[in-house]
């Protein structure tokens, strides 16, 4: 099967300073998280690792598609249970 993101529903996770959102592969729930670093490169935020809540979540929502294309690039190199995006995932 492939990896789809049929929730759309993200969340800030303070202790990682991450945005943690889920993919699915089938029934089987893969949990992702991106650093809010990964957040800045990937919106064009260049030397802003620093990104509020609010920010991180707005740029999420920006970058959705690249962010869910790194995301099943990841997943495509070997199956786990939860992955953790960063910056250099999206040069």
């Amino acid at each position: 099967m492939t990896l789809a993101f049929l929730n759309p529903s993200r969340s800030f996770d303070e202790s990682k300073k991450a945005v943690r959102f889920i993919g699915h592969d089938g029934m089987l729930e893969v949990r992702f998280f991106i650093e809010a670093a990964a957040l800045a490169k990937a919106g064009a935020r260049a030397g802003r690792t620093q990104l509020s809540e609010s920010e991180c979540l707005t740029a999420f929502d920006a970058e959705r598609k690249s962010i869910y294309d790194v995301a099943r690039e990841a997943y495509s190199h070997g199956r786990r249970t939860y992955y953790t995006l960063t910056a250099a995932d999206f040069r």
